[in-house]
């Protein structure tokens, strides 16, 4: 048997290590930050559904726009990106911290500050997230996930603590400083980063393009729509917890800015030991059985959180509920990062991130007017509810397993010599690939067929038909456009290891002497555009 692996593996890739222990700190900083924005707004506010829009408006910049910055990822050189979002926090944070020290700050500039914030976190995180599959290896990539969620609970266990104290003592504006310097870690580290980006060997899509590009790989990728959905509906219901939070330490357990901390930080514990754990728990239960048993312990845990009055019973209950959000969320992000080609993962990972977080943000919004129109305990026992519908959503959308999948490049496609002269802008191209296929295993044939259309156009291609020619029913032809020579190569430059697979069974099931003829066309016009119009006759009644 091989031996298993480590899951501190990852921390022997000497780059991997150094970015992680500055997102330790910039992590540290963020959770302070969210301690104090979250504590302003209930000492400016009183409204119960405006401290639930500070959550709302820290994860919707990350529902609105991750997918451009996922497309970005893949376009672009990404630690740039994650350099240019870095900055862009210090500058928003140390002029948050302005604002309040200075008394400027409202309940909607508040929002304002942390929509910029949750702005910065939606341009870096999908470029950090397709990086780490750029530093370490594919077989250390799920303990990779974990250690990134691990570190960020490492620093939840005892930053909203600290920040709690920080708050008590120093006031929101310190904890907001404190954010601003915390990115100074990451911004180092990323300029002593030097990664060695493969050179593109086509020009970049441009960002409407390679934006479309990502939708439709995800759409014409059943097992990754699964995991979006399951990640949308565990955001929704899961949030109640985080975004109540300081009204259950204010309301329900009587306390201040520090009993608020000492409740994340429980949270955070959980989660500690669940990225820890999470190794062993994949080893003994199926991807379906760990989101279950999540969907199943937060309800469990948000209902005691909702009628508790006591620190040291809500405590062990958000313990247990942390730990079921970094079983579940690790998780999804691994299966969406396993699952998906290098060439589109930035954007596979933005559109997770859209729905988990777009879930979080809307579960926030109704949650919040849960608890305004009614009570928090009532709120969280809805949620816990909504959590229970989600166990049973997997018996309908079952989890994929760990894909297996060998998705790096097959590097079988060269370009043919051309005997008319074209530019690579120059189309649309026109595809045709002739089968011979014996009569018995037509059914064969078009199993298999089903299964080379998705993949087409999962990769880019479009107008894709399959024809059977009517005098020699044994001869048939696939064939589909893209809009351009370039499109026609870069599609092909997509086909992964694990499409070989379809390719060889066609080989097989082509009876020909002769490999199944490929023609590339280009279409053209026989009317020239300005005389492509009706025009009636002209008649001369003088």
């Amino acid at each position: 048997m091989p031996e298993k692996k480590s899951p501190l593996a990852p921390f022997k890739n000497q780059v991997f290590l150094t970015i992680w222990c500055a997102s330790i700190a910039s992590n540290f900083g963020g959770l302070i930050q969210d301690v104090g924005a979250a504590w302003m707004m209930t000492s400016i506010s009183t409204s119960k559904d405006m401290v639930a829009l500070v959550q709302a408006s820290n994860t919707a910049p990350i529902m609105l726009f991750s997918l451009v910055a996922g497309a970005m990822a893949d376009s672009f050189d990404r630690r740039k990106l994650m350099l240019t979002a870095q900055i862009f926090l210090l500058l928003v944070s140390a002029l948050l911290s302005v604002f309040t020290y200075l008394g400027l700050l409202t309940p909607w500039s508040l929002l304002a500050f942390t929509f910029l914030i949750g702005c910065g976190t939606a341009m870096n995180s999908p470029s950090w997230q397709a990086s780490v599959g750029d530093i370490v290896s594919r077989e250390d990539l799920p303990s990779a996930v974990s250690l990134n969620s691990m570190g960020f609970n490492i620093t939840r266990s005892v930053g909203p603590a600290i920040g709690g104290i920080i708050v008590a003592l120093a006031g929101a504006a310190m904890a907001f400083l404190v954010n601003a310097f915390s990115y100074l870690a990451m911004i180092y580290a990323l300029f002593r980063w030097k990664p060695a980006y493969p050179k593109a060997a086509l020009p970049r899509e441009n960002l409407g393009t390679a934006i479309a590009a990502g939708l439709r790989y995800m759409s014409m990728s059943p097992n990754l729509m699964k995991v979006l959905f399951r990640g949308f509906f565990f955001g929704f219901s899961a949030t109640a917890i985080l975004s109540l939070l300081p009204l259950i330490a204010r309301d329900h357990l009587g306390g201040g800015p520090l009993v608020y901390g000492g409740l994340l930080g429980a949270f955070g514990v959980g989660a500690i030991c669940g990225a820890l754990s999470n190794s062993r728990i994949r080893e003994k239960l199926s991807s379906e059985d760990i989101v279950r048993c999540s969907f199943a312990g937060f309800a469990f845990a948000s209902a005691v959180t909702g009628i508790s009055h006591h620190f040291w019973l809500t405590a062990p209950a958000l313990a247990l509920a942390g730990m079921c959000w970094v079983l579940s969320l690790s998780l999804f992000n691994t299966v969406v990062q396993l699952s998906t080609p290098r060439w589109v993962v930035g954007r596979a990972l933005s559109l997770y991130q859209t729905a988990t977080f777009g879930g979080m943000a809307g579960g926030s919004w109704v949650w919040g007017l849960v608890a305004e129109n009614s009570s928090s305990g009532h709120a969280l026992a809805m949620s816990g509810l909504v959590m229970v519908l989600g166990v049973g959503i997997g018996f309908l959308l079952p989890m994929p397993a760990f894909a297996t999948l060998d998705l790096n490049p097959l590097n079988r496609f060269n370009e043919p010599p051309l005997s008319l002269e074209i530019r690579p802008r120059s189309g649309p191209i026109v595809v045709q690939i002739d089968f011979e296929i014996d009569d018995s295993d037509v059914p064969e044939f078009l199993r298999v067929m089903v299964e080379r259309r998705r993949i087409r156009i999962r990769d880019g291609a479009q107008n894709w038909a399959l024809m059977r020619d009517l005098e020699n029913p044994d001869f048939w032809t696939e064939t589909y456009h893209t809009p351009t020579w370039v499109d026609y190569v870069r599609h092909n430059h997509r086909r992964t290891r694990a499409d070989a697979e379809i390719t060889d069974r066609l080989l097989e099931l082509h009876k020909g002497t002769n490999p199944p003829r490929v023609h590339r066309m280009i279409e053209r016009q026989t009317i020239p555009p300005a005389d492509d119009v009706f025009h009636k006759p002209h008649i001369d009644h003088h």
